[in-house]
C-alpha cells in the first residue's frame, strides 16, 4: 500500500469480547488495525450497571507481504507503520436487556515511506482523536445474558486529511459507518471446567468522503478459558486462548489505493484476565497464523492489547 501523497518534503466475572459493548481502537489503518475492535476478553454485560473502561493497543508493521507470503521490501514504498491506540469509554446497561456504549479513541502513528516524487525517505509522526463509536446492545435473549446483539454507528470525528498521509493511514476515515455485531457465551465441557465465547463485528461504510470509501470489514473471535485461579477473596486470574479472524475488502474511490488494500487474516492470541472485585484487567499478545494481503502491504510479526475497567 502506498502511504504518501505525491509531495516533495516531510512535515503518525465473565469473559467475552468487550468490543461488542465497548469497541476498541477505531482507525483507518487498512493493514490490520481493525482486529483491535474485537476480542478483549472481559466485561460481558451482566445486568444494570455502568462500567468505565480504558483500552490500549500496539502494532508495529515492518514486513512487506503480498498474497500469502513475504515479499521484497523494494516492492512497497511503505517502510514502517507503528501505531499506538488508546480508547476511553463508558458502557451503561439500563436493565438486563438494553445498554449503550460510547467510546472515543486516540491514535499515535509513525509512518516512514519513500516519497514517490523525490525518492527520499519521508517520516511523519501524527497523533489525534480517532473516530468515535456509539453502540446499543441487546442481551434479552436468555436470563444469563449469554447472547446478545449490538448495533450503532462510527462517527467521522477523527483527522482524515493530515498532510502527506494517504487516506488508508489517516487516523480517521472521514466516513460514517454502520456497525453490527453479535456474541454468545457457552460451556465447553459438562463439568464446567472450560467455557468459551464467540463474537463477530461488521463495519459497513455508508458512502464516500471526498473520493474515499474504506473497505467493509468483518472481525471475529472464538475464545476459550478454564475456571482459572482464585488468588484471594474477590481476586481471580484466568488464562484465555483466542483465534481471531479479520477480513477487509479493498478501499474504493479516486483517493483510494485499491490495488494495495484488502486482506484476510487469522491470528492466535494468548492472554490473562485478572478480576479484583469491581475492577477488571485483561492483556494479550497476538501473532498471525495466516494472512493474505491484496497487493503489497506492511504486516506486523506480533501485536498486543490491554483493557482496564471498573464497575460503578
Amino acid at each position: 500500500m502506498s502511504t504518501f501523497r505525491k509531495i516533495s518534503s516531510a512535515p503518525l466475572g465473565a469473559l467475552a469480547a468487550l468490543a461488542l459493548a465497548a469497541p476498541g481502537a477505531a482507525s483507518a489503518c487498512a493493514c490490520g488495525c481493525g482486529v483491535f475492535d474485537v476480542a478483549t476478553s472481559s466485561l460481558f454485560p451482566s445486568g444494570a450497571h455502568t462500567t468505565l473502561f480504558a483500552q490500549g493497543g500496539y502494532i508495529d508493521q515492518t514486513r512487506n507481504w503480498s498474497g500469502t507470503s513475504s515479499a521484497p521490501a523494494a516492492d512497497n514504498d511503505d517502510l514502517h507503520i507503528r501505531s499506538s491506540f488508546y480508547t476511553a469509554g463508558v458502557q451503561t446497561m439500563f436493565d438486563r436487556r438494553w445498554g449503550l456504549t460510547v467510546a472515543l479513541p486516540y491514535t499515535q502513528r509513525h509512518v516512514s515511506a519513500v516519497d514517490e516524487d523525490s525518492g527520499e525517505i519521508v517520516r511523519i509522526d501524527h497523533g489525534g482523536i480517532g473516530d468515535a463509536r456509539v453502540l446499543a446492545t441487546y442481551t434479552g435473549f436468555s436470563p444469563d445474558l449469554s447472547s446478545g446483539l449490538n448495533f450503532g454507528v462510527k462517527l467521522p470525528t477523527g483527522d482524515w486529511n493530515h498532510a502527506g498521509l494517504e487516506r488508508d493511514t489517516q487516523i480517521g476515515t472521514g466516513t460514517t459507518d454502520l456497525l453490527f455485531g453479535g456474541f454468545h457465551r457457552f460451556g465447553i465441557d459438562k463439568d464446567g471446567r472450560w467455557s468459551g465465547f464467540a463474537q463477530a463485528d461488521l463495519d459497513l461504510p455508508t458512502r464516500q468522503r471526498r473520493g474515499y470509501r474504506p473497505g467493509a470489514e468483518l472481525n471475529g473471535v472464538l475464545g476459550a478459558y478454564p475456571q482459572g485461579w482464585q488468588l484471594a477473596p474477590g481476586v481471580a486470574l484466568t488464562p484465555v486462548l483466542e483465534a481471531l479472524l479479520s477480513v477487509r475488502r479493498h478501499d474504493a474511490g479516486a483517493e483510494a489505493n485499491t490495488a494495495d488494500t484488502g486482506y484476510e487474516r487469522v491470528l492466535a492470541a494468548a492472554g490473562l484476565d485478572l478480576r479484583v472485585r469491581r475492577m477488571h484487567f485483561y492483556a494479550d499478545v497476538e501473532a498471525p497464523l495466516y494472512q493474505r494481503m491484496r497487493g503489497n502491504q506492511l504486516v506486523a510479526p506480533w501485536q498486543m492489547r490491554f483493557t482496564a475497567s471498573v464497575d460503578l
